[in-house]
């Protein structure tokens, strides 16, 4: 019997799919019925619960800014399912660094050409990349969706983190654009922005460290601001899970007439 989403026997793409919102959303996908490509950098593939009744995985080993290696997991996804019908542009990166550290200039977390080409690389590249191959599949077909993972910041700006929110910003372009182009052909493209998100193994040390340096705080206040949540008016960081759902909902063909636009699952956290 068919879920009020009705995902069953679809095929799911989920790039950056091994950990955080990706592993969720590749996990409700499944939970679904739906035939999940988990796409990721780790060569170790994740361990999916995989209960009686849901989808089947497959695992690839794929680098977002490599061409090549996108083809070779959209042919092994034709391969094993038949077809595409969805793709969730999921993989991201974010280095947090300072345009200007007048404490150490041209240090390491001051914003490096370096930084630059790897975070665009990942986030504006990678994502036109996967979108472009995965987008032909989806106008042969004649149907399917692209679903763009932007962030909360790339709406309003983040304070150390301003090449990632740029390319958040950049995704946002991207739907409004693509969705203008792909729409004539039944290919929907809808925008999904988490706001602050319950820890995940993404949150590593180094990472902490490098943001808590450049908003002037330790590691320890940067931790303890995870839970206030007076910026948010419903007074809670979000589960990866509610973000899962909002992409399973906009994946299904009850959102078939929701196109160009950006969800902001945060919460109500604005600027204001």
């Amino acid at each position: 019997m068919a879920s009020w989403l009705n995902l069953e026997g679809k095929t799911a793409v989920v790039t950056g799919g091994a950990s955080g919102i990706g592993k969720a959303v590749a996990q409700a996908f499944l939970d679904n019925g739906a035939n999940v490509v988990v796409c990721d950098m780790n060569p170790n593939e994740p361990a999916f619960d995989i209960h009686e009744g849901s989808g089947t995985l497959l695992y690839c080993v794929m680098n977002v800014t490599d061409a090549k290696s996108i083809a070779a997991m959209v042919a092994a996804a034709k391969s094993k399912f038949g077809r595409i019908d969805i793709l969730v542009n999921n993989a991201g990166i974010n280095i947090p660094c300072l345009l200007v550290d007048p404490k150490d200039p041209h240090g390491k977390h001051e914003l490096s050409e370096a930084v630059y080409d790897k975070v665009t690389g990942v986030n504006i590249k990678g994502v036109y990349l996967v979108a472009q191959a995965v987008g032909h599949e989806l106008v042969k077909e004649g149907r399917g969706v692209i679903i763009n993972m932007s962030s909360e910041s790339g709406l309003e700006g983040s304070e150390g983190q301003s090449i990632y929110a740029a390319t958040k910003n950049a995704v946002n372009s991207f739907t409004r654009s693509w969705a203008k182009e792909l729409g004539k052909y039944h290919v929907r493209v809808v925008g999904v922005a988490p706001g602050i998100m319950e820890a995940t193994g993404l949150r590593t040390p180094a990472y902490e460290e490098a943001l808590a340096y450049t908003r002037g705080i330790t590691v320890s206040e940067l931790r303890a601001g995870y839970k206030n949540t007076k910026t948010t008016p419903l007074g809670r960081s979000g589960k990866l899970t509610e973000v899962a759902d909002t992409v399973l909902f906009l994946a299904s063909d009850h959102a078939d007439y929701i196109h160009g636009v950006t969800y902001n699952v945060a919460g109500g956290k604005t600027r204001g």
